[in-house]
């Protein structure tokens, strides 16, 4: 449903969110998120030029989220990376499937639109457990060093 790297970040971004008040080397977060360390210090690059993370260099510093995790939805992460794919025209250009959609590709839109529209109502926070009471795995977590990291 979302690339690889949109999920990296998503990864990224919760791993942040999970302990505001630290801030996480890339290295850190790619041992925390499975990513690759490498691909994830883009992942971390693109972040910041979009403004959802900042970055400080020298002792203390590294990655932190740039707004508070309530106010970050799951699209705006998402969108860094590749906005939600919509049909808005016939992908095969016929001229009588315009300017409305054919019944399949109005389905294949309206399941998009859904999808695009839980993005952008799940924000970040909620993505994190507040109740000791119910714990859940937030993300994937690295099985280490037996399975590798997992794979998106």
């Amino acid at each position: 449903m979302i690339s690889p790297t949109a999920e990296y970040g998503l990864r990224a971004i919760v791993t942040l969110a999970s302990d505001p008040d630290k801030a996480m080397t890339a290295t850190q977060l790619a041992e925390a998120t499975g990513a690759p360390q490498g691909y994830l210090s883009k992942v971390m690059q693109s972040l910041g030029k979009a403004g959802l993370v900042s970055s400080q260099r020298g002792v203390g510093g590294g990655f932190r989220l740039a707004r508070p995790a309530n106010l970050v939805s799951v699209l705006e992460v998402v969108e860094v990376f590749e906005p939600v794919k919509r049909v808005l025209r016939c992908p095969l250009g016929r001229p009588e499937h315009s300017p409305d959609l054919c019944p399949l590709h109005q389905r294949l839109d309206d399941a998009a639109a859904m999808v695009e529209r839980s993005f952008a109502e799940t924000t970040i926070d909620e993505l994190l457990s507040h109740d000791e009471r119910h714990p859940r795995v937030w993300t994937c977590q690295n099985p280490g060093p037996v399975g590798g990291p997992d794979k998106a």
